[in-house]
């Protein structure tokens, strides 16, 4: 079956979707995207997921080509149309098409842009029940990561980096030697008190929607948990380490750097969140 994707109103097959050269999403990265899981072709938190859309269009001054609910109409019709039981929805608005000049054009219509895509559930449960490995490398991102914007050449150079030194993802570390997050999720650890600790919501990390049901699953089971910045030492004397994404849910982290995580298993407290991340998610 071929893919569909849709493009600023229409649905079409992936080899007729095609979006202006000029598109200033193509050449200064000026738009944002969101990420959904499906599973059961159904949107998973496509509230919260549209409520980070709208404030990433806010901070850019880009405007919403259309309400909420009609964009969740046009993501559950890709779905449908590529007919994804379990896999994921993309999103993309840029600011549009205009001559090629840094400043933005006072008026122009954004692009819109959504494709979904089936992920392998058993792969994941798979991967999941072995736990990743990643490495560190230097935060060299833009300032305000809080924006979910499609500028992601650090993060992808970052994936690759992993990828060439034999894991599976990196975790950014800033100039003091803080974790910030990881190249497309956030990042956490259980320390040996069985604290969990991930870094605080600023300007320095994306307010991951996966990372918000975490919370609320933590609360729902009793654990403390404290939202400050960790060391990457602490990290590798953690008990456990995990990450959080769309597409991941929770992923146990088994090594970092090399240095094996607690007994370099999946531990408890991560298996138990991933068990029962769906519960507290809202399944549209």
């Amino acid at each position: 079956m071929s893919r569909i994707a849709y493009v600023n109103g229409r649905y079409l097959p992936f080899r007729d979707a095609k979006v202006h050269i000029e598109d200033r999403g193509y050449q200064f990265a000026d738009a944002v995207y969101e990420v959904c899981e499906v599973r059961g072709g159904r949107l998973i938190d496509e509230r919260r997921h549209m409520a980070r859309l709208e404030r990433s269009l806010a901070e850019l001054r880009i405007a919403m080509p259309m309400s909420p609910r009609a964009l969740g109409v046009v993501l559950r019709e890709v779905v449908a149309k590529n007919r994804i039981g379990y896999g994921l929805v993309y999103l993309q608005i840029s600011r549009g098409v205009a001559r090629r000049d840094l400043a933005s054009p006072p008026q122009v219509s954004p692009t819109v842009v959504a494709t979904a895509r089936a992920l392998n559930l058993t792969r994941n449960e798979t991967l999941a029940a072995k736990g990743i490995a990643v490495v560190s490398v230097p935060d060299n991102r833009w300032g305000r990561v809080d924006i979910k914007t499609v500028g992601l050449l650090p993060n992808a150079l970052a994936r690759q980096t992993a990828i060439d030194r034999g894991a599976r993802d990196a975790w950014f570390v800033d100039k003091d030697g803080i974790v910030t997050e990881a190249a497309s999720a956030n990042a956490w650890i259980v320390t040996p008190d069985g604290k969990l600790v991930t870094r605080h919501a600023d300007h320095a990390i994306l307010r991951g929607i996966t990372r918000a049901v975490t919370l609320d699953v933590i609360k729902a089971q009793g654990l403390t948990v404290e939202e400050r910045g960790f060391q990457l030492e602490e990290a590798y004397a953690a008990r456990e380490a995990f990450e959080t994404s769309a597409t991941q849910v929770v992923m146990p982290v088994v090594s970092i750097d090399g240095h094996m995580i607690g007994d370099g298993k999946p531990g408890p407290v991560a298996t138990a969140l991933r068990r029962e991340f769906h519960r507290y998610a809202e399944t549209g």
